[in-house]
């Protein structure tokens, strides 16, 4: 943990020199750093990569940013939350000079003038312009936010924008990878389309065209550069976002519809495809082929997909009701099959999403599942190969629609954890999945068919939702339409 913090700190000590002209960036950097942080945290075996990483990581920065950096902002221990130990600072500091005690004696202790700086300087306007929405136990953080309710953080003001490009159901949504502008949809007219929503007026960048027959979903890469999409024509397919262009098609080993795919979050040039004959296949995005050992059957149509953070872990939900575990070998593309639960019997999973963790009240890994049984499912994740226990349900309309749910981004101090999904009743959900009772906090009227999936940019300044009559509606957030 203490080298977690190191590493933030570091990235915290750099922030305000990493893009000069965009604060609004360098806040979300940091949040979607900490995150990520986290994430890794709990999967880490070995606690000296991340020395290593954190000793190489600082010599880069002070490389590309210089020692000017580091004048007059005072040490790392600053930010480093706290960290009292006088061996650990001494380690920070020399590392995060690239190895000179030296330095770290002429700045050991934090001057008023320095500490002044470093909250009335260039990190400033990021500290101003973090918006926190505190826990009930985070005293000091609920005064800086004013208290705010999950229902208050919740709370759209209406329509960004409404996007009808196609001609047919609007198969998913998704926001590009840390990213509060772009947006890209599939559709069972056979195309998928990249938008721009920020800035005003919102438009279509693209359409992508090449697909036979419905889209039935995608994904885009991490670095945003690849979307990769899979149709009921039995291909899927690598675009290149840039150029709008096709890179490469890939045509199923059995000739099957495919019906969902995923990237290996730590390795993209690894992707996974789920088919209508019950096939999981783990394909090198290079070569288009598929990894020896790197397929494995289930009892249904393989409606979904979705990995843990660490990529190590695939769950696939199948039209029988049951979502499978597998263990993924990361280096050679290996899938092993480890457990099997039964949502219920007979009804089709069609949404699956993991999050390491939720929130400060909801610590657990959880899985969120959406079956056609008139509920969304929250499991909690009990070991390292895949296994689910049931956590919590809340009421959805679904009894045969593929809808699609998804977690909210996570922010730091927020009190309670937002869930949201899509229904057949034509509305948009959001369920606190630490309340009890009443656990619907907000619920979004617009659509004029069944809601299909829904989606979050990366700082909740808008939500995404897309229905079964081809419509894509950009809603925005109350308190954070100012900043698009």
């Amino acid at each position: 943990m203490a080298v977690w913090q190191q590493v933030l700190a570091l990235d915290a000590k750099f922030n305000a020199y990493r893009s000069p002209n965009n604060p609004q960036f360098r806040t979300l950097y940091i949040r979607r750093r900490s995150q990520l942080l986290r994430e890794h945290a709990k999967v880490e075996k070995d606690g000296n990569s991340r020395k290593e990483y954190l000793h190489t990581r600082a010599q880069l920065l002070n490389s590309r940013y210089g020692s000017p950096a580091f004048s007059d902002q005072g040490s790392i221990k600053s930010r480093s939350f706290s960290l009292r130990s006088r061996n650990t600072e001494q380690s920070l500091e020399s590392m995060a000079v690239g190895g000179d005690s030296r330095k770290y004696h002429h700045r050991r202790h934090m001057s008023t003038s320095s500490l002044k700086y470093l909250y009335e300087g260039p990190m400033k306007h990021v500290y101003d312009s973090i918006t926190v929405v505190p826990t009930v136990a985070a005293e000091a953080s609920r005064a800086m936010a004013g208290g705010k309710t999950l229902s208050e953080n919740y709370a759209f003001t209406g329509m960004h924008h409404i996007f009808d490009q196609h001609s047919a159901a609007v198969t998913s949504v998704k926001f590009a990878n840390d990213d509060k502008s772009r947006v890209a949809c599939s559709s069972l007219d056979g195309t998928l389309s990249i938008c721009q929503v920020i800035p005003p007026p919102a438009t279509v960048i693209c359409m992508l065209k090449g697909h036979k027959a419905g889209v039935t979903d995608f994904v885009w890469s991490l670095s945003n550069d690849v979307i990769l999409s899979v149709s009921e024509d039995s291909t899927a397919r690598l675009w290149d976002v840039a150029a709008g262009s096709c890179l490469r098609v890939i045509v199923d080993s059995v000739g099957a519809e495919l019906l969902c795919c995923a990237f290996q979050p730590l390795n993209n040039n690894m992707f996974v495809t789920g088919n209508s004959r019950s096939q999981v296949t783990v394909m090198n995005m290079s070569t288009g082929k598929m990894y020896k050992g790197g397929s494995s059957k289930v009892t249904g149509r393989v409606n979904a997909l979705t990995f843990d953070a660490s990529g190590r872990i695939l769950w696939a939900g199948d039209e029988r009701g049951s979502v499978f575990s597998f263990m993924v070998d990361v280096a050679t593309g290996k899938l092993t099959k480890t457990r099997r639960m039964t949502v219920c019997d007979g009804h089709p999973v069609t949404s699956l999403s993991a999050r390491a963790w939720i929130s400060r009240e909801a610590r657990d890994p959880c899985l969120l599942v959406n079956c056609c049984i008139n509920c969304l499912s929250l499991y909690r994740i009990t070991s390292d190969d895949g296994a689910l226990q049931l956590k919590k349900t809340f009421p959805v309309k679904q009894r045969s629609a593929f809808v699609k749910s998804t977690f909210c981004p996570l922010m730091s101090f927020r009190q309670g954890a937002c869930v949201i999904s899509g229904s057949e009743d034509m509305c948009v959900y959001f369920f606190d999945v630490t309340k009890e009772a009443k656990p619907c906090v907000n619920k979004l009227l617009g659509h004029s068919a069944v809601v299909t999936d829904v989606a979050f940019n990366c700082d909740e300044s808008l939500l995404a939702s897309c229905d079964a009559n081809g419509m894509v509606i950009i809603w925005k957030r109350e308190g954070k339409q100012g900043n698009l």
